[in-house]
């Protein structure tokens, strides 16, 4: 294992989760309308599990011996729910690439796979989660557009 390489992809991780929180916390902020109840909630406990895993990468970081980021990426941001679901998707689909490529970095360190496995696996539960309110959205559009039309 490549101890530099993997700091490196752990401390990419970090700006990527540090940007989540950001990103979900203004998120819960913007989002208004009859579904502001359920999503200002949601996207909060998003914010709030990113944070969760900046706090385990970046004390990660620091148990190998390396010095966290403090920085993160631009979010994305907008008041229209399904661009906001879409940038969610986006988001944990791309955390999911980053964590599947520690883990590569990391083969032969059996207890770091396993707590980037752990973390992993949130990700893509994360992943499903959007793409299934993504599709609900769709059909619920799809019926508005009939009744419209019908």
């Amino acid at each position: 294992m490549d101890q530099q390489a993997i700091l490196n992809q752990l401390n990419e991780i970090l700006k990527h989760e540090w940007t989540g929180v950001a990103q979900y916390a203004q998120a819960s902020f913007l989002i208004e309308g009859p579904w502001r109840e359920v999503y200002s909630e949601k996207f909060e406990g998003d914010a709030k599990e990113s944070f969760k895993h900046a706090n385990l990468v970046g004390n990660k970081i620091v148990a190998m011996g390396g010095v966290p980021v403090a920085q993160r990426n631009e979010i994305k941001q907008s008041k229209n729910l399904r661009e906001v679901l879409e940038f969610s998707l986006a988001f944990e689909s791309k955390a999911v690439e980053m964590y599947t490529k520690a883990l590569e970095l990391a083969e032969g360190n059996r207890p770091l796979v396993v707590f980037l496995e752990d973390i992993l696996l949130e990700e893509q539960e994360g992943v499903e989660e959007y793409t299934k309110l993504l599709r609900e959205s769709d059909s619920v559009a799809q019926t508005s557009a009939a009744r419209k039309s019908g």
